[in-house]
């Protein structure tokens, strides 16, 4: 599903990333590790348009998309949460979702202004959309309360939805988990497979939560200042010692 080749980000004199490669199969739960500043975020950045990369390539389902737009990442089935929650705050908790589903409904700008058929079956269909997948995931009682007036770990749930309702191929976290008490953790871990099972996506993540990283990742790829320190299992992580040294550290 996904596939960098030797990304390379520089800013000035300074490579933020160097040569970065990672492949995410299709369905497939991939975590990518570090210590603060190594790099990650700037990864997830150029991989959705943020930043186009220096060097390398960025493939998508097998199409190039480094360098594109933003909006053009998303329409081709990329999407991504934010480390800090980057919610509409002044709209409801549904209209957070509906922003997410123009997408998808492409409604004409002529249908729009004068409220026609057309727009209107659009805007239905959204509706319908929206409120599905706020079911899905217990918000749906919560649809016309305000968006920031949700429980972090609700807020949480919510932005990853946002991000499902533009119906990517490839979901982005970036550290879901932040803030999250060991039992809205462990929810977390449960959901996170849940998504990805019942809307068949692959999911990249960043997280410093070792317990969720380990819980559901199938493979995990290690940055340390920009740079590639390992690659492979959980279990082959955890014994690596270039990654015991910059990261893990010894219990």
């Amino acid at each position: 599903m996904l596939l960098t080749r030797n990304v390379t980000m520089q800013f000035g004199g300074l490579t933020a990333v160097s040569d970065f490669s990672v492949t995410v199969e299709k369905d497939e739960i991939v975590g990518l590790i570090g210590p603060n500043g190594a790099g990650k975020t700037t990864v997830f950045n150029m991989i959705t348009g943020v930043y186009a990369p220096t060097r390398g390539e960025i493939l998508l389902d097998g199409k190039n998309i480094a360098g594109k737009r933003a909006d053009m990442i998303t329409a081709a089935g990329v999407a991504r949460t934010f480390q800090n929650i980057r919610l509409f705050h002044e709209m409801s908790v549904l209209e957070n979702i509906l922003v997410a589903c123009n997408l998808r409904a492409k409604p004409n700008l002529f249908e729009s202004v004068f409220h026609l058929p057309g727009y209107r079956a659009k805007e239905k269909q959204s509706h319908e959309f929206a409120r599905e997948l706020l079911h899905s995931v217990g918000l749906l009682e919560n649809a016309g309360d305000n968006a920031v007036s949700l429980p972090y770990g609700k807020q949480r749930r919510l932005e990853i939805i946002r991000a499902l309702a533009t119906g990517p191929k490839l979901l982005l976290l970036d550290e879901p988990a932040a803030g999250m008490n060991p039992q809205e953790s462990y929810e977390l871990m449960d959901f996170i497979v849940s998504i990805r099972d019942r809307f068949k996506i692959s999911v990249l993540l960043i997280e410093h939560h070792m317990q969720v990283v380990m819980g559901i990742c199938t493979r995990l790829y290690v940055l340390d200042y920009g740079i590639t320190i390992a690659e492979g299992t959980p279990a082959e992580i955890q014994r690596n010692q270039k990654v015991i040294d910059a990261y893990l550290g010894v219990e």
